[in-house]
């Protein structure tokens, strides 16, 4: 029997499956397809006939083709790095064969070169795996000739950026790649200690990516915001509704009312008839609006006066919580997804919403402060 780890290290060698689906699939080799062909034919034109221009397209092209018409977003297949990143290299193999041919065996000449144009892409940060292959390819060819360099190395490395940027913007791939600005030049509060958590990650990893930190952080967002809104739909009313309630009746007395509201801190009190279903709700902005507070000159005395008790048999004041209560209410059930309301409390300006269960019968209420409490709750990744 096989170790587990063998089998591990044995399926290694397969890669995952590209998620992509049949549309992107076409697109990238139709766009592989359209580069090397409008590089090709604009090499052989400005190659002319002479039989120093046989050499119009070079074998490197082709793995170009695959960074910037499949990985478009690649920090490795961004212009700079295929026009750079070949050309360079090529220079480097021509110095390659100028100063170690016949000094060194062709093996460590071809490794040389190639070692050496790693490290010249790398600190030119225009690394691209193709550069590789342009030093090699000179080596292996003897190629002494600097010139070959920009014709047709960088030549087909320009119009293969070209065809690049036109192609894939043509099809819905931004090219070249937008890189936003470094983190702390425009990272403030929480934004610029996640930044800094990343790139301390980044650093600890200490290799390099084939996605660029920025769309690595977008992409790390992406997630943390389809786990919060899955959290947030699991989320019902019953599970964060407050269930100590203080309610008040059609026919309670205002004066009553308003020391109910001033001693418990709270700015809504659900009216409910005998079965316990809601009839209205009483806010602070009821009292208002029936004291006529809308006008600020004797703030206290209108508000002394619409709550003070009428001894006498008629009233031409309000008196009584059904006189002044709010009747058009909106509720919620209890096991309705906390989801569904948050629209109600961000747009529509309601700050309480009574919850009914079974009969419509008033089982609790939920306030903004509740909505506010569970939204930080669900954002927070250990909870």
């Amino acid at each position: 029997m096989v170790p587990v780890f063998t089998r591990a290290w044995w399926r290694a060698f397969w890669p995952a499956r590209a998620d992509i689906n049949a549309r992107e699939r076409l697109r990238l080799v139709a766009g592989a397809l359209v580069g090397i062909a409008v590089t090709g034919f604009i090499g052989h034109l400005a190659g002319g006939e002479s039989g120093r221009a046989l050499v119009w397209l070079v074998a490197p092209m082709g793995a170009s083709a695959v960074l910037v018409f499949a990985v478009p977003a690649s920090p490795m297949a961004q212009p700079w790095p295929v026009i750079g990143g070949n050309t360079l290299s090529a220079l480097l193999g021509i110095a390659a064969v100028h100063g170690l041919h016949g000094m060194l065996p062709p093996e460590w000449v071809a490794a040389l070169a190639v070692a050496g144009a790693i490290a010249l892409m790398v600190t030119l940060r225009c690394l691209h795996p193709p550069g590789g292959a342009s030093a090699l390819m000179v080596v292996l060819g003897g190629i002494a000739d600097p010139s070959f360099a920009f014709f047709p190395v960088m030549l087909n490395s320009v119009f293969l950026v070209i065809a690049g940027i036109a192609y894939n913007n043509a099809t819905g791939r931004a090219y070249p790649h937008m890189q936003l600005l470094p983190a702390g030049k425009k990272a403030i509060g929480e934004t610029r200690e996640l930044d800094a958590d990343l790139d301390a990650v980044l650093h600890h990893y200490n290799q390099v990516l084939d996605i660029s930190r920025d769309d690595l952080k977008t992409l790390l967002a992406e997630i943390q915001l389809r786990a919060y809104d899955r959290k947030l739909k699991e989320v019902t009313c019953a599970d964060i509704m407050s269930r100590d309630l203080v309610t008040v009746e059609f026919g309670t007395p205002l004066q009553e009312a308003w020391a109910l509201l001033r001693a418990r801190g709270i700015k809504a009190l659900p009216v409910v008839d005998r079965s316990f279903r809601i009839a209205g709700i009483l806010t602070v902005a009821d009292f208002m609006r029936a004291a006529e507070l809308d006008v600020h000159d004797g703030f206290d005395e209108k508000l002394r006066k619409l709550i003070r008790s009428t001894r006498s048999s008629t009233s031409n004041k309000p008196e009584v919580v059904g006189q002044i209560m709010t009747r058009n209410v909106r509720v919620a059930g209890m096991h309705r997804h906390l989801v569904d309301l948050v629209p109600l409390f961000g747009s529509t300006g309601h700050h309480h919403i009574p919850i009914i269960g079974q009969g419509e019968r008033l089982v609790g209420m939920i306030t903004q402060s509740d909505v506010v409490a569970v939204l930080g709750r669900v954002a927070d990744p250990a909870a």
